[in-house]
């Protein structure tokens, strides 16, 4: 079992630089249309892209929101916002989510709780986020069901579907064994608690709604600076979408999965493949490229104030 765990970091490792790879070679091949893409980013509506700067700040401040809801303590909100700057940062460094979820694990065990409780905080709101995602995209289709051509909507529907359908019958059989029994019932007695206060689950629930949309509402403002007249449900059903399937992917901060698949996404619902990949473009660089030199230094200062 130990040569097993071992051996994991290494598989990831590889899985990671697979992606990589093959996101440059892709990158390579499509050299012209990335070169025009880039071009049309820069001559984009300034107006819309300082909107979408403004949304992606506040993704921040939602997530904060959201790590808040997890827990019963009064987190301080001001380092609370920081550590989510400085987690988004370590987020497109490290594969999978591990970056943000080790700067706010760490931030939690200085805030006082235990490791134990922090990981199921964290647990709780990554469960939470998974879900909005999913009910935002049920929703989406039952009220816009043109959103997204068939073609493209199937493999979201499916994970929609069989995702409550395998956890219906994988839990059961997890639950079988003592320990981790017993490990969630202390998770669910957490949970419980948080939503024994309304404040507490509002800021939960509304914060991961706010954060997913926000973040949709980046690539719909790109979008529009662009001058692509796409309707404003298929641009958010191509982000949910695309998210969806960049979480299988353990890149760092979905680099490659989530351009690859939102490039495509936006393709299929109906924008032209050169103005794909100027949208993609934009949002990469709003939501990850920019905030990473800063998203770094705040990331340094909250460790040598020992905030983290």
């Amino acid at each position: 079992m130990t040569v097993t765990a071992g051996r994991r970091p290494f598989v990831r490792l590889g899985i990671t630089l697979a992606v990589l790879v093959a996101a440059g070679g892709i990158l390579a091949a499509h050299r012209a249309t990335l070169d025009s893409g880039t071009d049309q980013l820069a001559a984009a509506d300034r107006e819309w892209l300082v909107l979408a700067c403004f949304a992606t700040v506040a993704t921040w401040v939602c997530a904060a929101v959201a790590q808040q809801g997890a827990v019963v303590e009064q987190l301080p909100k001001g380092r609370l916002v920081a550590a989510q700057f400085a987690a988004c940062a370590a987020n497109h460094i490290l594969p999978a989510g591990a970056g943000a979820s080790l700067v706010n694990l760490r931030f939690l065990t200085r805030c006082g709780l235990s490791s134990r409780r922090s990981a199921t905080a964290l647990a709780v709101k990554a469960a939470v986020g998974g879900i909005v995602r999913c009910v935002l995209g049920v929703v989406l289709l039952v009220a816009s069901p043109g959103a997204i051509p068939l073609s493209a909507r199937i493999p979201h529907v499916l994970v929609l579907v069989l995702v409550p359908v395998v956890a219906a019958a994988v839990v059961p059989a997890v639950m079988a064994s003592g320990r981790i029994r017993r490990a969630v019932g202390r998770a669910v007695t957490d949970v419980r608690e948080v939503h024994r206060s309304r404040g507490r689950a509002c800021a939960l629930w509304g914060g991961s709604v706010a954060f997913a949309l926000l973040h949709a509402g980046v690539v719909v403002a790109v979008v529009h600076a662009l001058g692509l007249a796409l309707p404003t449900s298929h641009v958010v059903m191509a982000y949910l979408v695309a998210s969806g399937a960049a979480a299988l992917l353990p890149t760092p901060g979905g680099l490659g999965s989530l351009d690859a698949a939102l490039a495509f996404a936006l393709t299929a619902a109906g924008a032209p493949g050169q103005t794909a990949v100027s949208a993609v473009l934009g949002y990469r660089l709003l939501t990850g490229w920019l905030p990473m030199a800063p998203g770094l230094l705040v990331l340094g200062v909250l460790a040598r104030r020992s905030a983290l």
